[in-house]
């Protein structure tokens, strides 16, 4: 369904999938413990699905993957209509990269300086904060080439080899963030595991901790939150006895990957742990004392609330959300932070229909960045959702909510 099904909502997307298994909807809603009344609801749209953990488990039974069930993804494209996610494919998926031995022939040996790349990989991060997705996406089938030609240098010279690996490992950090933000979650998972690989190579304990964020982001993607938990909780711990004393930039790694690991609790229901985690990375934050932005990660007490209202989301606390997103003062935090948090409202919003408190909200994000709002299968459903929901009259055909819904391609 990939490309072609684009407007097909959820409960759609469970119906094609569990009638291509050749599955009733009462075997289907046995095996993840519902009735089938509340399958048939879903599948008709009379109903909403409120949290991603029934959806993995519904993907799971179906045999298919998150994003599938979730519709994505969609094209791509940069200011001039370009979609480069093909070539982004291409050059992970590079023949070369299986085997030096095989291919040490077509790969000459070049020098290459780290510190350029490394002031490119930054500017394309600062792009990705700036919800400027288009440009990413353009930017990362160069940057991981060249990554390559690094990593093909056969210099004798351990530490321009660790200077190559590190910049290898950020590089590959923003195209799995990146393409987990944009639902391409295979590739995402190729790409997090070669930043893992390339920190590894760095030797640099920082380098390796915001690597493992990727990893977290790959995992979530896929719906693997339990894995995602461990990750980050595994990272966490190896981080803490390598920080230096007072070192922000360490605090703010070991803080984020705290985050990262209770949106994944959140997401596997497991309110204990998602307390815990929060609670660790809020000491963390007070320790910094600041917003800060080291290693892009936006973190501070800003992000650790705005986490916190991820959080409570995911485990169906709507009313919490409500009462406090609207609160949080998020104006001097990356674009990034300041639209996936509107997004969460908006969500919020929704799913107790007070739909045209979200469709504004939604519209103040697209305002602040169109590409993370129209590549967002989080905003499609939840578009698509409020739209079946609008009486059936002639001025909902050029209604604010369709103009929205044709530019996130959530309708036809």
């Amino acid at each position: 369904m990939r490309g072609a099904g684009d407007q097909l909502s959820i409960g759609e997307r469970i119906a094609f999938y569990r009638r291509r298994r050749g599955l009733s909807q009462a075997v289907l809603a046995n095996l993840v413990g519902r009735t089938e009344d509340w399958l048939s609801k879903i599948e008709r749209g009379e109903r909403d699905i409120r949290r991603l953990d029934v959806l993995a488990d519904l993907a799971r039974a179906l045999r298919v993957t998150l994003g599938d069930l979730l519709g994505e993804p969609v094209l791509v494209e940069d200011d001039e209509e370009h979609d480069d996610v093909p070539a982004i494919r291409d050059a992970l998926m590079a023949p070369r990269r299986l085997s030096r031995t095989l291919f040490s022939s077509s790969m000459l040996p070049e020098y290459i300086d780290p510190a350029p790349v490394t002031q490119l990989a930054e500017g394309a991060w600062s792009s990705y904060q700036k919800g400027e997705l288009g440009r990413v996406v353009t930017a990362l089938p160069g940057l991981i080439k060249t990554t390559q030609q690094m990593e093909a240098a056969s210099i004798e010279d351990a530490a321009y080899r660790r200077a190559c690996a590190a910049v290898s490992a950020r590089i590959h950090h923003l195209a799995a963030t990146t393409l987990s933000k944009i639902g391409e979650a295979d590739l995402a998972w190729i790409a997090a595991e070669r930043a893992m690989q390339a920190a590894d190579e760095s030797d640099d304990p920082l380098v390796l901790a915001s690597a493992a964020r990727s990893g977290t982001h790959a995992l979530l993607a896929v719906g693997r939150f339990d894995d995602a938990v461990e990750l980050g909780e595994v990272a966490a711990r190896w981080l803490s006895p390598r920080m230096r004393v007072g070192d922000p930039a360490a605090l703010s790694l070991y803080g984020m990957l705290f985050l990262r690991t209770a949106v994944a609790a959140a997401r596997s229901q497991d309110r204990s742990t998602v307390n815990e985690l929060l609670a660790h990375a809020g000491r963390a934050a007070d320790q910094l004392g600041v917003d800060a932005n080291y290693w892009q990660t936006g973190f501070g007490p800003s992000n650790v609330e705005l986490h916190r209202v991820s959080a409570a989301l995911d485990l169906g606390d709507i009313s919490q959300v409500i009462d406090s997103a609207p609160r949080i003062n998020v104006e001097h935090l990356p674009v990034e932070r300041r639209v996936t948090h509107l997004i969460d409202l908006a969500r919020a919003l929704s799913l107790v229909a007070k739909d045209e408190d979200a469709l504004q909200t939604l519209l103040t994000a697209e305002r602040t960045s169109p590409g993370i709002v129209r590549h967002s299968a989080v905003v499609r459903e939840v578009v698509r959702s409020m739209y079946r929901r609008t009486p059936a009259t002639a001025g909902k055909k050029s209604s604010p909510l369709l103009a929205l819904a044709e530019r996130c391609r959530a309708v036809k």
